[in-house]
């Protein structure tokens, strides 16, 4: 742990005393210290002596980027609590593995320069702030100031700060190869970042300002100034620029967008006319119809219309529109195929279509085609009711059965003779619905059965009773006569 850093929590306008109590308690931990990794005591102590000297120095920071051929100021503060009879202020200049050099010193307020340095270096003392001006490339290094307090003992404290010298970039170009663009899927691209002026560089690709990383199409050289495009696709094609920075300084290219060749994509064709049901156009009679042909592609497409009928094709037209007349074609339905070609990239496409022309009108089909919905709707409730009414007449068929023949292993037997007196209706209408008939036995023991039976489907049986159960549905009856067996 250095001076300063022991000082800073205490701010510049600790006492000696406070110091005191504070060094009192880290003596106890330092004296762990010393014997956990056998430091000096001699260190110690002088380490100890500044500590509570009361000086402090104090940079705004420990490195310093400066602009080649521009001035550079490197502001230093310091402070001290004992009284001080001189107050001595020194500036030495370092460079990796070589030995500090003199720049400049004061005593209070008197300075004393190097002379070699003296035209370049300023201070003001007792502001122990330094003065760099023209600020070159030799002058990159470590600036290190010390200050020394005379008093009743000399304090002395010292801070290091790195200088860093560079030149401002200028505006960077891009430059792409091949210039005249790439197919997509076939060619490749490189796109490089050209800057003429600045130092220590650090380049940065965007995309449509957005940063540009490694990917399976994209890659960059060791310096990122050249970024690398292979294959092509469409989805490349963008708004590309390239930033670059320095400590002093960051500039970014004009924007520039590489060509690429793609398509034909997404072929389709459209009508200011007609009513479109997918592929298929239909056309008023006497109506002109203009049919556009688009697709995406670059550069654009060579289109071509090519009409079939009765197994042959022929071109009959070359461009995106196509007119028709439907008064002068003597077929209700005409196919069509719209080809689209691209010549760059080699590729085509093709898209079929019908044009059907109609004396109906457009408005009348469109209304048929709004009915569509309602007449499914009635289509599925008619459906519903039919069903539930087979399924009632199924349930009234087959359940009432059980209960006729709970009924007839209850009754009497008074009440199956009375049974066997029918009464006749004029209108026979009323004679419709489910009928039972039950034979008895008579004294002589014949029993009577109606003459026209239909199949039985329950038989109640008794000691010397018969009976079955007939139905008469929705059907006039024959006249009945009853003939014994």
């Amino acid at each position: 742990m250095g001076q300063d850093a022991f000082m800073e929590p205490f701010g510049d306008t600790l006492g000696v005393f406070q110091c005191k109590i504070y060094l009192l308690l880290f003596d106890i931990v330092a004296n762990c210290l010393l014997l956990r990794f056998k430091l000096s005591v001699s260190s110690y102590e002088i380490w100890k002596k500044g500590a509570c000297s009361g000086l402090k120095v104090t940079v705004p920071s420990h490195t310093v980027h400066g602009v080649r051929g521009q001035a550079l100021y490197l502001p230093v503060h310091y402070g001290f609590h004992t009284p001080a009879s001189d107050i001595q202020i020194i500036w030495l200049f370092e460079r990796p593995h070589t030995m500090p050099k003199y720049l400049l010193g004061s005593v209070n307020k008197s300075v004393v320069p190097d002379l070699e340095y003296q035209h370049k270096f300023t201070m003001m003392p007792p502001n122990a702030s330094l003065l760099i001006n023209p600020l070159q490339f030799p002058d990159e290094g470590n600036y290190i100031v010390k200050v020394n307090i005379q008093g009743n003992g000399t304090l002395s404290a010292s801070q290091k700060i790195q200088v860093t010298v560079d030149d401002p970039i200028t505006k960077p170009v891009v430059q792409i190869h091949p210039p005249s663009g790439a197919v997509e899927y076939v060619g490749n691209m490189t796109l490089t970042c050209h800057v003429e002026g600045g130092t220590r560089l650090a380049y940065q690709w965007l995309k449509n300002g957005r940063p540009v990383h490694t990917s399976s199409t994209y890659s960059f050289s060791p310096q990122n100034n050249t970024l690398h495009i292979a294959p092509v696709t469409k989805e490349d094609i963008g708004n590309y620029s390239c930033l670059v920075r320095n400590p002093v300084s960051e500039m970014e290219s004009d924007i520039i967008m590489p060509i690429i060749y793609y398509g034909p994509y997404g072929l389709q064709v459209n009508s200011d006319k007609g009513l479109k049901v997918g592929e298929v156009f239909t056309v008023d009679l006497g109506e002109a119809i203009l049919f556009d042909c688009s697709a995406d592609s670059h550069p654009p497409n060579t289109y071509s219309w090519i009409r079939r009928t009765d197994n042959t094709t022929y071109i009959i037209k070359h461009g995106p529109r196509l007119e028709v007349a439907s008064e002068k074609v003597a077929q209700k339905t005409m196919d069509y195929v719209c080809c689209a070609y691209n010549n760059i990239t080699g590729r085509q496409d093709e898209t079929h279509f019908t044009v059907i022309i109609t004396s109906v009108g457009l408005e009348k089909l469109a209304q048929k085609g709004k009915s569509l919905s309602p007449l499914a709707s009635i289509t599925g409730i008619s459906l519903f009711l039919i069903i539930s009414m087979c399924l009632l007449f199924l349930w009234k068929k087959y359940q009432p059965y059980k209960v006729i023949k709970q009924k007839l292993e209850g009754r009497p037997e008074t009440e199956y003779r009375k049974a066997q007196t029918f009464s006749g209706h004029e209108d026979a209408l009323d004679d419709f619905g489910i009928y039972e008939f039950v034979a008895f036995p008579d004294a002589s023991g014949v029993s009577r059965i109606p003459s026209r039976s239909v199949p039985v489907s329950d038989c109640v049986s008794g000691q010397d009773l018969h009976s079955t159960v007939y139905e008469v549905i929705q059907h006039i009856p024959a006249q009945q006569q009853d003939h014994p067996e």
